[in-house]
């Protein structure tokens, strides 16, 4: 779809299909990567796990935000973005045939990274509550068999924004600690909150120090995608192992891209808290527009999700014609879940479109599908 609309070369077209946003990064970011540019040792293989100011800096902010106290060194690696530490982890801790249970929806791409790993994805579906997401925990403990080996979890996730309540991250929390298993959690997207509900990360939950590998990175908090750095933050005892797969994985970082992550991570003025007014923003409007519509509101990430098969239209046809009749690109969910539960809908990304060129969105929608 990305392709379709960049053929197209129509700047009227609304870009709501791919994670990308216009909000600039924190200045001190830029500064501190143009100034690596220059620098000797930015461009170097060295040291293999990632920059030390880096690796402090992120060790620094999860154990702010659980209380949880971590070494930089022993507890923490640079990843070449955050879904490579995802990968590096779960390459890591499975073994052919390992199952790891994931939400559906689920961004394709962690499907995709389970299996690539030897792996077997258990979809756990999300049901809808009061017009928002919430994960089904009848279904979280079916899904748990002597072959689970991991829980993989993103709060917000994408593309669905479900914000896990504390009742969901306990009955996520006692699975894992009751299966021997680890959690494999995807931090990417924990600020972007439009609920009052603060950060609820595993770690803040008893047990939970020894089993919890989180991958953080600053692509979408600090509005930093094209850096490609993340970070890997878990138990000692697992550590070594995930370092040894990066190594042979992704080698190393992008050396020049580390200090401007590491100053985003230390900078008081990151503008995440202003970043994500102005994504609820967009979000608020376009569930104003669609309010006639199956769509389901998000509770925090950057996109939501409309159920056109409800409407009598698959996504797939949905999509085709918001692009041909509606100036509109967006993406069907199809293979990002099961058919009939996450192919039922339609993606719409809020993070890259201003409010000004949202406003009609219900209008080309009527235009595309006659609806």
């Amino acid at each position: 779809m990305g392709n379709a609309a960049d053929a197209l070369g129509d700047p009227s077209i609304l870009r709501l299909e791919n994670l990308d946003t216009d909000i600039p990064p924190p200045a001190a970011a830029l500064r501190a990567t143009r100034e690596a540019v220059g620098a000797d040792n930015a461009n170097s293989y060295l040291p293999f796990l990632g920059q030390h100011a880096l690796r402090r800096a992120a060790v620094a902010r999860i154990s702010a935000d659980t209380g949880v106290s971590l070494d930089p060194e022993r507890n923490c690696i640079v990843s070449a973005g955050g879904l490579s530490g995802v990968l590096n982890t779960l390459l890591a801790i499975l073994e052919p045939g390992d199952e790891v249970i994931i939400t559906d929806p689920a961004y394709a791409g962690l499907l995709n990274r389970i299996r690539l790993a030897g792996g077997v994805p258990k979809l756990v579906p999300l049901t809808i509550v009061d017009g928002g997401w919430r994960l089904d925990l009848e279904a979280l403990a079916r899904a748990r068999g002597p072959r689970t080996r991991a829980v993989l979890t993103m709060s917000p996730s994408m593309p669905s924004g479900i914000v896990h309540t504390r009742e969901e991250w306990e009955a996520i929390c006692t699975l894992v600690r009751e299966s021997d298993a680890w959690l494999v959690h995807d931090a990417a997207m924990e600020r972007i909150l439009y609920t009052r509900q603060g950060v609820l990360h595993p770690l803040q939950f008893e047990g939970m120090a020894e089993c919890t590998v989180t991958v953080g990175s600053v692509s979408k908090e600090y509005r930093m995608i094209g850096w490609r750095v993340g970070w890997i933050v878990g138990p000692e005892r697992v550590m070594n192992d995930i370092g040894l797969v990066s190594l042979t994985n992704v080698v190393c970082q992008v050396g020049i891209a580390m200090p401007g992550a590491a100053a985003a991570l230390t900078d008081p003025d990151d503008g995440v808290e202003e970043a994500v007014a102005t994504w609820r923003g967009r979000r608020d409007l376009i569930l104003d527009e669609l309010a006639d519509l199956p769509v389901v509101r998000p509770d925090g990430g950057w996109s939501l999700l409309l159920d056109t098969q409800a409407m009598g239209i698959a996504p797939e046809r949905a999509s085709a014609l918001l692009l041909e009749r509606g100036g509109i690109a967006a993406t069907a969910m199809t293979g990002w879940g099961e058919k009939d539960q996450a192919g039922r809908f339609l993606r719409f990304v809020f993070a890259n479109e201003p409010v000004e060129r949202l406003v009609g969105l219900r209008e080309r929608l009527r235009r595309a599908w006659g609806t």
